[in-house]
């Protein structure tokens, strides 16, 4: 029997198990990650794809056809928020050891899964989804190389069916190229060496894969995707010295998908990183600027200066408590669009733009006929938390609730005191 919903009553009971095969969401200001924008949207959905997206204005349909219709009364509805390389699901309390299961011992551990560690009832992960992240690249952390990262959704039973993309790619924490003393910033003393030290096992490895050797080394199979194959490397690297040398670094050994995360001094080399082809995770930008003489707002800047420089990117959230700030992502966007971005490139930078450098964008990303249904609808305009306020979410076609325990502390409370 066909339904008609009022998104206000849609999730009285929390997660909703069952679903009905047909499900449009009507009347909807549809921002669809890749630029596009329909005022009064139609969105189809059957078995967790996106079937249809029209105007509504434009075109007619028959409304017996769909199994539920949700009137969404001019609501903002947006593809999933991600939030690369970030600890969500590997940490649940900063402060307390035996919650934190990021770091391992060792320096050099690209076997390292992250995958296997993602806590799915963790309920730090819920008090993000319900900010709009519904995309997470679980990524290890500690020593040079950390480990292998994998992308999952925020609401999930399990790992394994939470994965969107497993063993999406290794990270490396590349040596500091500076180092600050009494007279100010300076090469670092031991950079050439670290820098020859990573180079050592990426021919270790390279010599490992042409030899006849018959026992397994699980640190050289586990690169072996990135130098032989079609997995990521992100790289983990903010100076200019270190930016140089990476692109050098990729080219010397091949590497066909490098990726930088952080490059705070990218805005100087866009051309280089744009002939190599190399996107960038660009830093927090709820930051202070990281050399004494930038400008105070450089960092809120960063987004524009890439775009005007043609250099793919994407924003994420790595540093100090970054588990439970992951929720900030959608307003790190609208930060950059108060500092150049338009609306739509700064929701492309937290979705599409995301998907594209984590691998994923067949898929996710954006709102587009032949892509999962992993998305979700704001009261307001979700870049601004003052009016980011989500009262719908589907992940793979899936009804999520909307509610955490800080909401319901809230009613709680509220409620006790009677206001």
């Amino acid at each position: 029997m066909k339904s008609i919903i009022a998104i206000g009553l849609l999730f009285l009971s929390g997660l909703v198990q069952a679903q009905t095969q047909k499900i449009l969401l009507e009347n909807a200001t549809v921002h669809t990650g890749n630029g596009q924008v329909f005022e009064k949207g139609l969105v189809g959905i059957e078995n967790g794809k996106i079937i249809l997206l029209r105007n509504s204005l434009a075109y007619s349909y028959n409304r017996d056809d769909w199994d539920t219709i949700i009137d969404l009364d001019g609501q903002h509805l947006y593809p999933g928020f991600v939030a690369p390389t970030s600890t969500l699901g590997l940490t649940e309390i900063d402060a307390v050891r035996a919650t934190i299961d990021f770091n391992e011992v060792g320096i050099y551990n690209p076997h390292v899964r992250s995958l296997i560690a993602y806590n799915c009832e963790s309920d730090v992960l819920a008090t993000v989804c319900t900010n709009g992240v519904l995309i997470t690249q679980s990524t290890p952390r500690g020593g040079v190389i950390t480990g292998s990262s994998s992308v999952l959704h925020t609401a999930c039973w399990n790992w394994e069916d939470g994965v969107i993309s497993a063993d999406d790619g290794i990270h490396i924490n590349w040596p500091s190229s500076l180092e600050r003393s009494g007279e100010g910033l300076k090469t670092h003393t031991k950079y050439a060496e670290r820098k020859r030290e990573l180079q050592a096992f990426f021919d270790a490895a390279k010599a490992y894969y042409s030899s006849d050797i018959t026992i397994a080394d699980l640190r050289y199979e586990a690169l072996r995707g990135c130098i032989q194959g079609n997995k990521r490397l992100y790289v983990h690297a903010d100076e200019m010295q270190q930016l140089l040398d990476i692109i050098d670094f990729a080219k010397t050994y091949e590497i066909d998908f490098p990726v930088i995360v952080g490059g705070y001094d990218s805005y100087m080399i866009t051309e280089r990183l744009k002939q190599a082809k190399i996107p960038v995770m660009l830093p927090r930008l709820h930051s202070l600027p990281m050399h004494d003489d930038d400008a105070v707002d450089l960092p809120y800047r960063l987004p524009a200066l890439l775009q005007a420089g043609g250099v793919s990117f994407c924003l994420q959230n790595e540093g100090d408590m970054e588990a439970m700030n992951a929720r900030n992502i959608p307003f790190l966007a609208g930060t950059a669009m108060s500092y150049g971005l338009t609306e739509e490139e700064a929701i492309r930078a937290v979705s599409l733009s995301a998907c594209e450098i984590l691998g994923i964008d067949k898929h996710y990303g954006s709102i587009e006929e032949g892509k999962q249904a992993t998305l979700f609808v704001s009261s307001g305009n979700a870049l601004d938390m003052r009016t980011n306020n989500v009262t719908l979410i589907l992940m793979d076609g899936i009804f999520v609730s909307t509610t955490n325990f800080q909401t319901e502390l809230y009613v709680k409370y509220k409620k006790k005191m009677g206001l």
